[in-house]
C-alpha cells in the first residue's frame, strides 16, 4: 500500500481524534508523554488459511497526559516471497486488559476486522498509562508460501495539537506462510502408484486403480505401443496435485520406452513428471523390440520410491498347444468354453495370440464344429488359457484340434486331438445327494441335484423345469443359509422349495464345488448332532417311473457325545496302562527275589 494512502488514513484518524476533543476540555499541555513502547509477536498462516487463529499481535503502551491522547498504527508492505503479490494487513482489537486508562479502539473490541490497514487507540481519561493490543493478519490467504514482512508506523497524536512527529516509531513485523500438507509438492511413497495397462493405439484410458492382471503381448518389433505404465504421484497427505515435482527414470530389459504411443526412444529414459491436472498422472509407453520372453520395467522416482512391473513378450507363432475338454457332455446348440487350450512359444512364454478350433474331419463336423477354423476369441488372462466354444448339431462324438492360425495350412502349432460327446438325452429321473456323509456342527454342506438318463447316467447341461413337485426339496433339520449375495452361500430357504426348476453346470470347478451336469445348493448344517434328511418327489417333467419319492441323508456329529466317547476311550487306555505297570512291577520284584537268593 502506498505511503500516500497510509497518511490519508492516518489523517482520517487524526480528524476523528481531534473531533472528539471538541466535546471535552483539553489542557494546553496535553501530550503523549515519553516513548511509545511496542511489543510484537509475529503471525503465521498457510496458503489455505489466514485468520485470527494465525494472526500476529502488536501491543502499544504509552503515558497519556490528557483525554483524547492517542496512537495510530499504519502498515507498509516491506517484502514478500517471489510471486506473493501485494497483500495488506487487516487490524482488529484484541484487548486492553493491562491498561490503566479506558480505551476507545478502532476497530472496536470484538468488532469485525478492519478493511483498512490502520488501527488507533484513544485514551478516554487523563494522566495514566494506556495500552492496547491489536491482532493483524493478511487480507487473504496467500498463494505462495514464505515470509511476508511489513513495517508498522506508530504515531503519537496530541488530542489538542495533532500529530507529534518527534515521537513516531516503527516496528517490523512478519507473517510466515507455510503450505499445508495437502498442498505439498513432494511426492511420497505409500501413496503414489504405478499401474501397468495394455495399450491400444494412443488413447488408452488412464487408471489409478485398475491394472492388467497378466500382460502377455506379441513381441514382433513395432513402433506402436502395446502397453503403458501410468504413474500417479501423491504427496504425504495422500493428495494429488498437478504441482508435484519429480522425475521418473524408467528402464526395460526387453522392449522400448517412449513418452508417446508411436515414437520409441530406447530402453532407458528420463521423464519429467508434470501432469496436466490434479487427477492426472504421467504415462510411459512400451513397445516390442522383437525379443520374446519376460520383461521387467523399473520406474525410479526422486521422492516416491521405485516401482517394478513385469510383462511377457510372446513369439508370433506358438510352439506347443495343449487341448483339454472342459464340458464332459455337450448339448445340441452352443457350448461356451467346451474345449480349452494352453499354448507356449519357443521360449516357454505363455502364447496369448489368437487360437482357432477346427474339427478333425468332415464326419466330425456333422456332429459339432467346423472344418473351417473358428477363432476361440480373446485370451483368458485370468485363467491363463484359450476358451473355445463348440456348436453342436447332433448327438454323437466329434474330434477337435486347436491351432495358432486362421487356416490349417498356415498353422505352426497344432494341439493334441480331443474328443467331445454330444448328448440329446431326456431326463428320466433325478437324484439328490450331499457332498459328504458326515459333517461337523455348523459345517458348510453342498447339495447336488442331478437329472439322469434312462440308463441312470448324467446328461448334458441345460435348464430343466418341473423336475420335482411344487414342494421342491424339503429338509427336516435346522439348516441355515447364511452367506453373501456374491457367493454360492447366498441361497435362502425358498431356494430349495423352488428347486424343481434349475440349470445344471456345464463344467466342474474345484474352487466353487460345481459339478458338471448338476445344480449345486450351498447350506450350513445344524449346530447340534443328528441326521439331516432331504426329501422330494419327482415332478411332471419326468416319466411316471421317475415320479417317485427321493431321499438323501447326512449325519451331523454330536460334539458332546464325541467328547464323552473320547474321554471314555482315554479312561480305558489309562486303565490298560495301569494294569500293564502293575504286571511289570510284580515281574521286577520276582526277579529281584531270585537274584538275592
Amino acid at each position: 500500500m502506498s505511503t500516500t494512502t497510509n497518511f490519508k488514513r492516518i489523517a482520517l484518524v487524526a480528524v476523528a481524534a481531534l473531533g472528539l476533543s471538541v466535546f471535552s476540555s483539553v489542557p494546553s499541555q496535553a501530550a503523549v508523554v515519553g516513548v511509545i513502547v511496542p511489543t510484537n509477536t509475529n503471525g503465521t498462516a498457510t496458503t489455505a488459511l489466514a485468520d485470527s487463529t494465525t494472526a500476529g499481535s502488536i501491543k502499544v503502551r504509552w503515558l497519556a497526559n490528557a483525554q483524547n491522547d492517542s496512537v495510530v498504527i499504519s502498515s507498509s508492505l516491506n517484502s514478500v516471497p517471489t510471486g506473493g503479490g501485494t497483500p495488506s494487513l487487516r487490524f482488529f482489537a484484541k484487548d486492553t486488559s493491562t491498561s490503566i486508562q479506558v480505551m476507545t479502539l478502532s476497530p472496536a473490541l470484538g468488532g469485525a476486522s478492519s478493511v483498512s490497514d490502520t488501527a488507533s487507540a484513544i485514551a478516554t481519561g487523563a494522566n495514566g498509562y494506556a495500552s492496547a493490543t491489536f491482532l493483524y493478519q493478511l487480507n487473504s490467504a496467500p498463494a505462495v508460501a514464505g515470509t511476508y514482512t511489513f513495517t508498522l508506523t506508530i504515531n503519537a497524536w496530541n488530542g489538542a495539537t495533532g500529530r507529534e512527529t518527534t515521537k513516531e516509531i516503527t516496528q517490523d513485523v512478519s507473517i510466515v506462510v507455510t503450505a499445508p500438507a495437502s498442498a505439498s509438492t513432494v511426492a511420497a511413497p505409500g501413496f503414489s502408484v504405478a499401474r501397468l495397462l495394455t495399450q491400444t493405439g494412443s488413447a488408452a484410458t488412464d487408471s489409478i486403480t485398475a491394472e492388467a492382471a497378466s500382460v502377455s503381448l506379441l513381441g514382433t518389433a513395432s513402433n506402436t505401443a502395446a502397453a503403458s505404465v501410468f504413474v500417479r504421484l501423491l504427496n504425504a497427505a495422500g493428495t494429488a496435485t498437478q504441482n508435484t515435482l519429480d522425475s521418473l527414470t524408467v528402464t526395460i530389459d526387453k522392449g522400448n520406452l517412449a513418452t508417446t504411443a508411436g515414437t520409441p526412444l530406447g530402453k532407458s529414459i528420463i521423464v519429467n513428471y508434470a501432469p496436466t491436472g490434479d487427477a492426472g498422472g504421467v504415462k510411459v509407453f512400451i513397445s516390442p523390440d522383437g525379443t520374446a520372453g519376460p520383461a521387467t520395467i523399473t520406474i525410479a522416482t526422486l521422492n516416491a520410491g521405485t516401482f517394478t512391473k513385469t510383462l511377457s513378450w510372446y513369439s508370433a507363432a506358438a510352439k506347443t498347444i495343449t487341448a483339454t475338454v472342459a464340458t464332459p457332455l455337450l448339448r445340441v446348440g452352443t457350448n461356451d468354453g467346451a474345449v480349452r487350450g494352453v499354448a507356449v512359444d519357443a521360449n516357454g512364454s505363455v502364447w496369448t495370440g489368437t487360437a482357432y478350433i477346427v474339427a478333425s474331419s468332415a464326419a466330425d463336423a456333422l456332429i459339432a464344429g467346423s472344418t473351417t477354423p473358428v477363432s476361440c476369441g480373446a485370451y483368458d488372462a485370468v485363467n491363463a488359457r484359450h476358451n473355445c466354444n463348440v456348436p453342436a448339431i447332433a448327438a454323437g462324438t466329434a474330434k477337435f484340434k486347436i491351432i495358432d492360425a486362421a487356416t490349417v495350412a498356415l498353422a505352426t502349432a497344432t494341439s493334441n486331438e480331443v474328443t467331445v460327446t454330444v448328448s440329446s438325452a431326456i431326463a428320466a429321473s433325478v437324484k439328490i445327494e450331499f457332498d459328504k456323509a458326515t459333517y461337523a456342527p455348523n459345517e458348510r454342506a453342498r447339495i447336488y441335484v442331478t437329472p439322469l438318463s434312462a440308463a441312470g447316467t448324467p446328461i448334458q447341461t441345460g435348464t430343466y423345469t418341473d423336475m420335482f413337485t411344487s414342494t421342491g426339496i424339503a429338509v427336516n433339520g435346522a439348516i441355515s443359509y447364511a452367506g453373501t449375495t456374491t457367493t454360492a452361500d447366498s441361497f435362502t430357504a425358498s431356494t430349495l422349495t423352488s428347486a424343481r426348476n434349475f440349470t445344471t453346470a456345464a463344467q466342474a470347478s474345484s474352487t466353487s464345488g460345481a459339478r458338471a451336469g448338476s445344480q449345486m445348493f450351498t447350506v450350513y448344517m445344524p449346530s447340534s448332532g443328528g441326521t439331516v434328511t432331504l426329501t422330494a418327489t419327482g415332478g411332471s417333467a419326468l416319466p411316471l417311473a421317475g415320479q417317485v419319492a427321493l431321499t438323501a441323508t447326512a449325519t451331523v456329529t454330536d460334539s458332546g457325545a464325541a467328547a464323552l466317547a473320547a474321554v471314555t476311550a482315554l479312561a480305558t487306555t489309562v486303565a490298560s496302562l495301569r494294569t500293564l505297570i502293575v504286571t511289570l512291577t510284580n515281574l521286577v520284584l520276582k526277579i529281584q527275589k531270585k537274584v538275592r537268593a
